[in-house]
């Protein structure tokens, strides 16, 4: 059964500059180059972060149907001013209509915005939207401002009201000496943020101020939010006086987010799948990055524990929904 990923970021081959401090690419071949910040090496990169053939060809490789693509979050530019912020999610905007226009049915480009000025991230979601994109991905927070900020949540509020699906990535995670160790950032702040975030949406009240109808799924399985959904809850109950800051208990508001099936393993996707739904679990694979899952969608297809109708969702239906 084919299935659609929702979890896909691209890196143009080239970008005009973007003011000082902004990311760079050093292109060393045509099919390699590196992500440059200022003089140190971010990331190396190969041409399947631009080229759509080679994307498409590693799609059918592993039964992809379609896959949402969209930005990788280091050029996201929250630090920046309104103006600066604007024209680069323009920049990169226009850029991932070009990668995705070779197969408009399958590479289905999420737009980024300046998401720290809330006019111009509406602004620039109208603009992105009109031009072609199906939806939009935004950082977890922006700097100390987190997803139940005013502006965050009158921007998520536009975008219910457009019917724009919303993708939420870590980003930007806290640096440390203990961290820099293999990888601890990505190993264990990207979890922890995307869990980080999802509390702020729910005792921040979020979820009981934007309708229903917003569709907003967190990167990464969630993070560690579904395991730890029960202390959660405890706290809730018996910390009333501290967090029960929302209008219900936390459980009361799992089937108002999804979360991708970037776990790796059957056990923890059967833990996604048993606290948050099957109707709640989308396939993701984080392609073309090598933290990512390849072949997209393995873990899905390999539980044993789902039966037929619920595989079909996790691999499928849920996408389709969600992309509207």
């Amino acid at each position: 059964m084919r299935a659609i990923d929702v979890h896909s970021h691209f890196v143009p081959h080239g970008w005009p500059d973007l003011g000082e401090g902004m990311p760079w690419l050093r292109a060393e071949t045509e099919r390699e180059a590196v992500i440059m910040a200022g003089s140190d090496e971010f990331r190396r990169i190969r041409s399947d972060c631009w080229d759509a053939s080679v994307r498409l060809g590693d799609m059918d490789a592993d039964g992809i149907e379609a896959q949402v693509v969209s930005p990788t979050p280091v050029f996201f530019g929250y630090d920046t001013s309104p103006g600066q912020g604007e024209k680069i999610a323009r920049v990169f905007n226009d850029l991932a209509l070009e990668i995705c226009a070779p197969a408009p049915g399958r590479l289905i480009p999420f737009c980024q915005v300046p998401l720290q000025d809330t006019d111009a991230a509406c602004r620039e979601l109208d603009r992105a939207v009109a031009a072609g994109h199906r939806g939009v991905e935004i950082g977890n927070h922006v700097g100390d401002r987190d997803l139940d900020d005013a502006g965050v949540v009158t921007f998520l509020q536009h975008a219910a009201s457009l019917g724009v699906p919303v993708f939420v990535h870590p980003w930007d995670m806290p640096d440390a000496p203990r961290l820099d160790r293999w990888m601890a950032r990505w190993l264990t702040g990207m979890p922890a943020e995307t869990h980080l975030s999802i509390i702020a949406m729910i005792l921040g009240g979020v979820f009981d101020r934007v309708p229903p109808s917003l569709r907003i799924c967190f990167a990464h399985g969630g993070g560690s939010f579904a395991f730890w959904l029960g202390r959660l809850e405890n706290a809730w109950h018996q910390r009333a006086d501290i967090i029960a800051t929302s209008e219900k208990p936390p459980s009361e508001y799992v089937g108002r987010f999804s979360v991708d099936s970037v776990v790796f393993t059957e056990p923890a996707l059967r833990n996604l799948v048993d606290t948050l739904g099957a109707e709640q679990v989308m396939v993701g694979s984080d392609y073309p990055y090598p933290l990512g899952e390849r072949p997209a969608g393995g873990v899905v297809r390999r539980a044993s524990f789902l039966d037929e109708a619920s595989r079909e969702l996790l691999l499928r239906g849920n996408a389709k929904r969600f992309l509207g």
